[in-house]
């Protein structure tokens, strides 16, 4: 094996708590030879404050979550030494392993860069393993249901036993819906649980499900059981789908757990939504998903029965989806690593890395989410949150403008600006290209997180405000938001924006809807000022939120974090009143990537709170001793579990 010389270096860290905490990375030579001339880069969730004091080394350059720092001058770093860089100020305090440097490399005089082992930050004093994976729901000896389904049906009234079938060998009888779901129900099956054969023809052992038309509503279904065979009666593809979902879950269960769960011989289970809304927004914009990715996702959703993936498809991080009209967007802003226009952010390594969705790809994914009933909600995130696609169009800026404003995550002059008229020429040709790609009737624009400074020093945009009468950043967000609703509306679209689109005047309300996600007060207030609403507070529903406050536990923690009981327990209108009620079209969890440094992480934050989410979503009769007895059955997207 070829020994390079970089091998045997390491990059640590620590944070020192108190009054005022002490971030501490460490970079280690236990290789041979000696370092010069070499800086630092790391990159993670946390941000070094750009006014932080630098112990032992000055900064070089940084762009939120990147940072690169030097060494004195003329400093070296011989076999067996660190050096030792220190920061006192934070952006956010570091509250959770996932929250420091995830990545580290060296920027050599030359240019080049070296990848280093980055090992995850220690809280001083603090021992334990970080971790990583699915909490672990064992099924208990003596559950307290004799069936095993999530989210819980309206109505379960099933009677005697069977030996659980091997498989499900549904009938479409020559209805067209019950065949669509049928290859709904095949593919749930291939994706989830390949190699167990839940779906097989009857002659490999499959029980006959007979699928029969007949009142259900646009998602209800009912099932019928008898010794030999059980019928599903259902009025759209959608109400046979989770029905043949509901009968896979009985028999995963049941062939897993031979003692303690039965498959009926008789009885009957009647079912329907609670909410019309049940989603799960994925953020693909901080951290790339592949196709692959994205379409066992869709599967995971319709398997706990969610209908909806909200798609974050741009961030400041990147650009996600092929434009025609604008190459450039794939080829600049789909991509970061060291010495591109974006760098290295969010631990990502030096190495150009990335992606997007080809035209082909989304069209495929649509055709799967279809499939199963999973209607995909496009998100472009406007005007904020458009670093990636400033520095893929920059003609889009004002020249004139000749101030800086950061974002709170620290990007620089990141926001589209309504006083540029080319602005409007550019969204309406790629969202007109877009809106070809989904079918869904809604089209999501973002909307939050303007910094309340933009565009102060724009010439364009401040003449635009005396035109329009606008006073404030937030009324010129709204007048700019308004037109790209029309447009939006001209192509039979329902706008979708964040809770901030009801500022400074806000959207229409007759074609918008809002999600509301800064605390679980914002949905019943927008609700009661005419708005319809999608409840997604982070403090229960954003799943990039810790499970716990130990420092060992991943994820972030700026909304607190929540435990899967906090997530389950949460009620989304309590207290609201009935015209209140009228405006809540559902809820939604919402997966942001930030903290997401590997798979396991993954695993971890989202499961099995997306299925707690789920079960508020559809049941109206929730028990959480019951969940857990059964949430261990629930699959999860990589397939990694805590350690026991």
């Amino acid at each position: 094996m070829v020994s390079e010389w970089y091998e045997g270096v390491t990059l640590s860290s620590e944070l020192f708590p108190g009054g005022e905490a002490i971030y501490r990375l460490t970079l280690s030579n236990r290789g041979s030879a000696t370092l010069s001339g070499f800086r630092l880069g790391f990159s993670g969730p946390g941000r070094i404050s750009a006014d932080s004091p630098v112990g032992n080394g000055s900064f070089v350059t940084q762009l939120s979550n990147f940072t690169e720092v030097a060494p004195p001058t003329g400093f070296t770093l011989a076999p067996g030494a660190d050096w030792v860089v220190e920061f006192e100020q934070l952006d956010h305090p570091i509250r959770h392993w996932t929250d420091g440097a995830t990545t580290g490399f060296l920027v050599l005089a030359d240019g080049s860069t070296r990848p280093l082992r980055t090992i995850p930050t220690r809280l001083y004093t603090v021992d334990g393993a970080p971790k990583r994976g699915t909490a672990r729901y064992p099924v208990p000896a003596e559950p307290p249901v004799p069936v095993s389904i999530i989210p819980w049906p309206l109505t379960v009234d099933v009677h005697g036993r069977r030996t659980a079938p091997s498989g499900l060998a549904p009938i479409a009888n020559g209805v067209p819906e019950a065949r669509h779901a049928i290859q709904g129900f095949q593919l749930l099956s291939s994706v989830l649980f390949s190699g167990e054969g839940l779906w097989r023809p009857e002659h490999e052992g499959g029980f006959p499900v007979d699928l029969v038309k007949g009142v259900g509503g646009k998602e209800g279904y009912a099932i019928a059981f008898a010794p030999e065979r059980a019928t599903v009666t259902a009025e759209t593809a959608a109400g046979f789908l989770y029905g043949l979902v509901t009968l896979g879950q009985m028999v995963h269960g049941a062939r897993g757990n031979l003692q303690q769960f039965s498959f009926p011989t008789a009885g009957r289970i009647e079912d329907a939504p609670n909410y019309q809304w049940r989603g799960s927004h994925l953020d693909v914009a901080r951290r790339f998903y592949s196709s692959a990715d994205v379409a066992r996702f869709i599967a995971l959703l319709a398997w706990n029965k969610l209908n909806v993936l909200h798609w974050h498809l741009s961030d400041d991080e990147a650009w996600r989806v092929e434009i025609d009209a604008y190459p450039e967007l794939t080829k600049k802003a789909a991509w970061n690593g060291y010495g591109l226009p974006i760098p290295p952010l969010l631990g990502s390594g030096p190495e150009r890395t990335g992606g997007y969705y080809s035209k082909a790809d989304i069209r495929h994914i649509v055709e799967i989410a279809t499939l199963l009933n999973v209607d995909i909600v496009p998100e472009i995130d406007i005007p904020g949150h458009c670093y990636a696609l400033l520095q893929a169009i920059p003609q889009l800026s004002d020249p004139g403008e000749n101030g800086l404003y950061h974002s709170i995550q620290s990007f620089p002059n990141n926001c589209l600006n309504p006083g540029v008229e080319a602005t409007y020429g550019a969204i309406e040709t790629i969202f007109g290209e877009m809106v070809e790609l989904f079918p869904s009737r809604y089209f999501h624009v973002g909307a939050d997180e303007v910094p309340h400074d933009a565009w102060e020093t724009s010439p364009a945009a401040r003449a635009l405000a005396g035109r329009l009468g606008a006073d404030g950043t937030m009324a010129l967000q709204a007048r700019f938001l308004q037109r790209v609703q029309a447009f939006l509306t001209s192509k039979g679209k329902i706008t979708g924006a964040w809770e901030e689109a009801a500022l400074g005047g806000g959207i229409d309300k007759a074609d918008s809807y809002l999600v509301g996600w800064k605390d679980t007060a914002i949905s019943r207030k927008l609700a009661a000022e005419g708005y319809d609403v999608v409840v997604a507070p982070a403090q229960a529903y954003y799943l990039d939120m810790a499970n716990g406050e130990d420092f060992v536990e991943c994820g972030a923690a700026w909304a607190g974090w929540s435990s899967l009981e906090t997530t389950y327990a949460f009620e989304p209108s309590a207290g609201w009143n009935e015209t209140e009620r009228g405006h809540l079209l559902g809820i939604q969890a919402c997966i942001w990537n930030e903290p997401m440094t590997d798979r396991a992480v993954f695993d971890r934050l989202v499961f099995p709170r997306l299925s707690a989410i789920a079960e508020t979503g559809w049941s109206t009769n929730r028990d959480f001793a019951r969940f857990t007895a059964l949430v261990g059955l629930m699959p999860n997207m990589y397939g990694n579990y805590e350690e026991a």
